[in-house]
């Protein structure tokens, strides 16, 4: 299932169903068909998205260092995470608050 966001601001935004869900979940939006996001729960979303992504990263970074202070081989190349993830959503859920328009899925 691919999951497609919509609003008049912006583009539609296709997504996978793993991260999209995710996505959701982090903004306390249940995954599901249908649903929306109002302009008023913008803020609360974007701020709850941003504070996941700098948990990640930092995570990410603590477990690198561990592993490079215990003499492990660090990898080069970066997995794709939520910060690229979510990036879309994130600018999507901006100008939409800005328009004071919702950001739907499903219809």
């Amino acid at each position: 299932m691919i999951y497609k966001f919509q609003s008049k601001a912006d583009s539609d935004l296709f997504m996978n169903v793993g991260p999209a869900e995710r996505i959701l979940s982090i903004i306390g939006k249940a995954a599901g068909p249908k649903g929306i996001i109002e302009p008023a729960d913008m803020p609360a979303a974007i701020a709850a998205l941003e504070a996941a992504v700098n948990e990640e990263e930092q995570a990410r970074e603590g477990s690198l260092e561990s592993a490079a202070a215990d003499g492990q081989v660090v990898p080069s190349a970066q997995p794709i995470g939520l910060k690229q993830r979510a990036w879309p959503f994130i600018q999507m859920l901006k100008r939409c608050q800005q328009a004071d328009v919702p950001v739907v899925w499903g219809v």
